[in-house]
């Protein structure tokens, strides 16, 4: 296999991490401990398939060799064990190559979902409100945790817009290809004439940062308080609960009223805004390499059109690998493993022919 030597590589650092993390030294420091844990979880799945490969791998070579003997019956079962072991085998490497691209750094965090009505008017932030919902019970079937730091309904019950902190486990590997325009195709619960209107919202989702990433200087950042606004019990309107930040520098304005403690919706703020700042950070350090995420299935970019929604068909189809499900009922529900696995595998599958085409170029 042609990767065996890199392989190799990464079982000896495994090792080694292995040996650190049963050092006393290394064990009364817990931040090298954690440090040198995660790098260990990193590499484990990675390792695990090689091991299994490699045994696999030996297996199917004893076997070929058992083809040469002259016992009829072990040749038979010789060839057994190779029509099984063969796919087997093929099978890993191909996971092994996976397993080998370039991890995306983002992949582990958290996310700030942002959902936002477009053209359509009334119908858009109804569209808004499901597609929150079809998120919210995505993260709920994934164990994920969904906090709104700041909403705006429409008069018909909608989202004029939303801003959410999604938290769990590899939050933006599953969501990271959600970002664009969703348009809606349906007949409006207004439309006396019984036509379909084509409505649209954005979705973006930026991983969160943590604050060695993005430092917040002080000085920097303009702090308002003023009364919460929408559900809340009694606090509502009495209280300057809710904060509104405002970055200097850049003019972005985030506000969180969700909490009835000041203290919390600053520290919501101060995460969203954070957030923010390492998205921008991001643009630039991809227009600097010229990469701008082609790596990725779409760009992300909140203007280009991603997926439709046809109500009337029950049909849903994303744009930028063609799929189309005829599930819509059960993708608003929440269900987008198929989605989601559709969009990961189509952007391994890319990854690879690019790392294939820059090995022969090599």
């Amino acid at each position: 296999m042609q990767y065996q030597k890199r392989l190799e590589e990464i079982e000896r650092r495994f090792d080694d991490l292995s040996a650190q993390m049963a050092d006393p030294a290394v064990i009364n420091e817990p931040a090298q401990y954690r440090k040198v844990a995660k790098a260990h979880n990193d590499l484990s799945e990675t390792v695990a398939k090689y091991r299994e490969w490699r045994t696999a791998s030996r297996q199917l070579e004893e076997s070929r060799a058992m083809l040469a003997e002259a016992d009829a019956d072990l040749r038979a079962m010789a060839q057994d064990e190779v029509l099984k072991l063969q796919p087997q085998v093929a099978q890993l490497e191909e996971e092994l190559k996976i397993l080998l691209l370039p991890k995306d750094p983002n992949d582990e965090k958290n996310v700030v979902l942002e959902i936002r009505a477009g053209t359509g008017g009334d119908e858009a932030t109804l569209f808004a409100a499901e597609v929150f919902r079809m998120y919210g019970r995505f993260a709920e079937s994934r164990g994920w945790k969904v906090e709104v730091t700041s909403s705006s309904e429409s008069s018909v019950g909608g989202l004029k817009e939303v801003t959410a902190l999604v938290s769990g486990n590899r939050v933006y590997s599953q969501l990271k290809y959600e970002g664009g325009v969703h348009r809606v195709q349906r007949v409006p619960e207004t439309e006396q004439q019984g036509r379909i209107h084509t409505s649209a919202i954005t979705v973006a989702v930026l991983p969160e940062a943590d604050e060695v990433e993005v430092k917040i200087d002080p000085k920097d950042i303009r702090i308002d308080t003023f009364c919460s606004s929408g559900p809340g019990g009694q606090s509502v309107n009495t209280t300057y609960s809710a904060v509104r930040i405002t970055h200097l520098p850049t003019g972005l304005v985030v506000s969180c009223q969700d909490e009835k403690s000041q203290i919390k919706n600053r520290a919501k703020a101060e995460r969203v805004l954070r957030s923010r700042l390492y998205e921008i950070e991001l643009e630039k350090q991809q227009e600097k390499i010229g990469a701008d995420r082609r790596t990725m299935v779409g760009s992300g970019d909140r203007s280009e059109k991603i997926r439709t929604y046809n109500f009337k068909e029950n049909r849903v189809t994303d744009h930028r690998i063609g799929m189309t499900l005829h599930q819509l009922d059960q993708v608003m529900e929440g269900k987008l493993d198929a989605l989601v696995d559709a969009l990961i595998a189509h952007d391994q599958m890319k990854k690879l022919k690019e790392e294939g085409e820059q090995g022969q170029a090599a």
